[in-house]
């Protein structure tokens, strides 16, 4: 019996995602959504089964895929193989050489909150994304994107009060326990460089 391969696996390893740098390892990881050969992945991708081989290798090495069984083909027993996780992401302190960046996450618990935030909005998003392009289904959802803009620290801080007033309203009055759950993600933080452009 398999089993089942979790939903979605943060890669924050260097080595790892060095792994990944060869193109056809993604295409192997991918078509290993399902449990697979060599065999069936050498068809898969136009590549001989020796080369197909060498790349699972790898990729059992550094844990993004793992030997689910056997099976049975004529004469041979042939290896299966599946991916560890259905969804892979790549966290952003990948690229954070700096130490200066953890240090401050410690130091200002808003920010780490809204840094972590964005992580689970991402990976939320990658989650949805597959199961409309996989499973079919249609993904209700809505975002809102806007700019507001104060005077002064006391006019943000005023509207801060409001916005956590009445988002805290909201919520009490659609946070019961019946229904579909929905999550939803309120956050507030200055412009950005980015969004000057």
């Amino acid at each position: 019996m398999h089993r089942t391969a979790a939903n979605v696996r943060i890669l924050n390893d260097p080595q790892t995602l060095s792994v990944l740098g060869h193109p056809l390892r993604v295409r192997i990881l991918e078509a290993l959504r399902e449990p697979g050969s060599a065999a069936t992945l050498a068809r898969l991708v136009g590549q001989p089964r020796q080369k197909i081989n060498y790349h699972l290798k790898e990729l059992e090495g550094a844990g993004l895929i793992e030997a689910v069984g056997e099976r049975r083909v004529g004469n041979f027993v042939e290896s299966l193989y599946r991916a560890v996780a259905r969804t892979f992401l790549v966290s952003p302190e990948v690229a954070w050489a700096d130490p200066r960046r953890a240090e401050t996450l410690g130091r200002q618990h808003s920010l780490q909150t809204l840094v972590g935030l964005g992580e689970r909005l991402q990976r939320d998003a990658a989650l949805l994304l597959d199961r409309a392009a996989f499973d079919g289904d249609e993904i209700a959802s809505a975002s809102v994107l806007a700019e507001a803009r104060f005077a002064s620290e006391a006019e943000r801080e005023a509207f801060l009060d409001e916005y956590l007033r009445m988002t805290t309203e909201l919520l009490k009055k659609y946070g019961q326990r019946q229904g579909a759950a929905y999550r939803v993600l309120l956050a507030a933080y200055p412009e950005t460089e980015g969004d000057r452009e």
